[in-house]
């Protein structure tokens, strides 16, 4: 009823716009995780193929090259890469959680920020799309729905996922709270500049991912693993060239990290901001004691005063009806008593 297990956070570099490279070594990674015990192991936001630094660093007009490369390196679900992650999972017996940008099938330039949770079996257990790009993500992102704000659930509890900044939504939180949640991943970017350093007021995102991760813990009483990617030296030249300040601006950005909390917030062993693993023990038992003080999916709340919808439809851009095509009836009506039917 409440599993104990293994879990690997993968602080990791993607191979710059790559997509099958990037596939490769998440590939690896996944076994490599296996190997060492753990049951799950999550990858940071868009590990395939990459995060586009570049937005918030160029103006649109100069790096229309490399949205392209980006469109071009975004996998579709039923594709190639997807295909060889669902294939690892099962081969390693393990939950993968992996961020990927998504490219819609009928368009080749809008893309999703998206993230899926893959069981052991190789299944596709949840297909979750960012509900809002974040600032300069915009220029990249579409927004997505609702249709992946689930919990699952697995052998080793139930889990939820939300994207970097998702974890700033409290309704978005709240509706994984109101599913049962006990374990929450989150995925981050190795940076995330929002001011030039030598001003002043850069966007700390080590301590913001912190404050939002422990808020979700303590709130949820779940425990959370929060996983970032590593800007490598590929990938820091590649958006440095894109404009003469950019490199300094990289520099002078916090790095974000890897780590585990509990149900109360509190981290749980170290931080990871070198290339790696990280490993964690996960005692879900751990989540009821917390329950007696702060329930807000049980007792510690006024569903008579608050009301929740969510709406979990798949957004499509249209809706097909073909020619001579014959709506069934809305219900069949219920036999007459004692008309012989």
């Amino acid at each position: 009823m409440h599993p104990r297990f293994k879990a690997a956070a993968i602080h990791a570099a993607p191979v710059f716009l790559d997509a099958k490279a990037t596939t490769d070594k998440a590939v690896s990674l996944i076994h490599e995780a296996a190997r060492a015990g753990a049951a799950l192991v999550a990858f940071p936001e868009t590990f395939i193929p990459a995060f586009p630094i570049w937005a918030a660093l160029a103006a649109p007009i100069d790096n229309h090259d490399l949205f392209a490369r980006m469109a071009n390196q975004s996998v579709v679900i039923d594709g190639p890469e997807v295909a060889l992650i669902r294939e690892a999972a099962k081969a390693a017996g393990i939950v993968v959680s992996i961020g990927l940008s998504e490219r819609s099938p009928v368009s080749v330039a809008c893309l999703w920020n998206s993230n899926l949770l893959i069981g052991e079996s190789g299944d596709i257990l949840n297909h979750h799309r960012k509900l809002v790009p974040t600032f300069y993500e915009k220029l990249i992102w579409a927004a997505g729905d609702g249709a992946g704000l689930k919990v699952v659930e697995t052998s080793i509890g139930r889990i939820g996922q939300l994207i970097c900044g998702e974890n700033t939504n409290p309704l978005a939180r709240y509706s994984l709270m109101a599913q049962g949640e006990q374990f929450h991943i989150s995925s981050w970017p190795p940076v995330w500049p929002t001011r030039r350093p030598s001003g002043g007021g850069n966007y700390d995102n080590l301590a913001a991912n912190r404050l939002r991760a422990g808020a979700h813990c303590f709130e949820a009483k779940v425990f959370g693993l929060i996983t970032a990617s590593v800007l490598d030296r590929k990938a820091f030249d590649t958006i440095a060239a894109c404009d003469p300040r950019a490199a300094e601006v990289l520099e002078g950005t916090p790095r974000a990290a890897s780590f585990f909390l509990d149900p109360t917030g509190s981290q749980i062993g170290e931080v990871l901001q070198e290339e790696g693993i990280l490993y964690g023990e996960i005692d879900l038992a751990a989540c009821i004691e917390p329950k007696q003080f702060h329930d807000v999916v049980g007792y510690y709340n006024r569903f008579d005063v608050f009301d929740l919808t969510v709406n979990r439809r798949r957004l499509a851009p249209a809706a097909f009806r073909d020619p001579g095509f014959a709506q069934p009836p809305a219900s069949v009506p219920a036999p007459v008593p004692g008309d012989g039917a």
